[in-house]
């Protein structure tokens, strides 16, 4: 058997990022070249690359935009169908799951820095605003994380009794309570200071602990409780 002495140069330019990964792995690869492989084939107009191109394009040439598109938003370009949109978002799914991954594994949750940035990286592609919740068992290790509550780009709504019920199901005797501001705004609204009391009050009755609540955006966090408003 002859071995291939072709030049990634004399490949077809579809081949080109799947044989540089081969030879080379795949941190040598543009981001416009792994996308190119998740595309398989270009069009008769374009390259799969140039394809990942406008498709980065789209998002800005920022992973984190892209990440924010939908199916139908990647589908106006010419030539992403369908299951090239969905092998797109399939993949930053997948990214966005490794980088939570660690978090998930933690033995125990100690301080507001433990968990503020693997929420921010959870909930930063939600365009509108999500209440969601940790719940903990008695050594602070998380064992279920959940969104309880969608609405839209002002605020949305979090009912105490369905997370203290959740909070019973999971056998859980903490929670921490989170929510995104798609604004970027990370001051507390009155709204967000006294839902966060009615939990707490609700939670302490049947000995379950507010450990914090947290508010994330793309600038950065807050802590109630490191703020002592817990």
């Amino acid at each position: 058997m002859q071995e291939n002495k072709y030049s990634i140069k004399q490949w077809a330019k579809d081949d080109q990022p799947r044989e540089k990964l081969l030879s080379f792995g795949a941190k040598t690869l543009s981001t416009a070249e792994l996308l190119a492989i998740l595309l398989q084939s270009g069009t008769r107009k374009r390259s799969a690359v140039e394809l990942a191109r406008q498709i980065l394009n789209l998002g800005n040439n920022d992973l984190d935009e892209l990440g924010r598109l939908s199916v139908k938003d990647l589908m106006k370009i010419e030539g992403i169908g369908h299951a090239r949109a969905i092998s797109v978002l399939a993949a930053l799914e997948l990214g966005r799951r490794r980088h939570t991954g660690v978090f998930r594994t933690k033995t125990a949750i100690q301080s507001s820095t433990d968990i503020a940035v693997h929420l921010q990286t959870l909930l930063k592609d939600y365009r509108h605003e999500v209440f969601a919740v940790l719940f903990l068992n008695q050594a602070n290790r998380l064992i279920h994380f959940e969104v309880i509550s969608e609405g839209g780009l002002t605020g949305t709504v979090a009912d105490p009794r369905i997370i203290i019920k959740k909070a019973l199901e999971q056998d859980a005797t903490g929670i921490i309570l989170c929510h995104n501001h798609p604004s970027g705004s990370l001051r507390p609204s009155r709204a967000d200071q006294h839902l966060t009391r009615r939990i707490r009050e609700s939670a302490a009755l049947l000995d379950i602990r507010l450990i914090d609540h947290l508010i994330v955006s793309d600038e950065g966090y807050y802590s109630f409780a490191d703020h002592e408003l817990i």
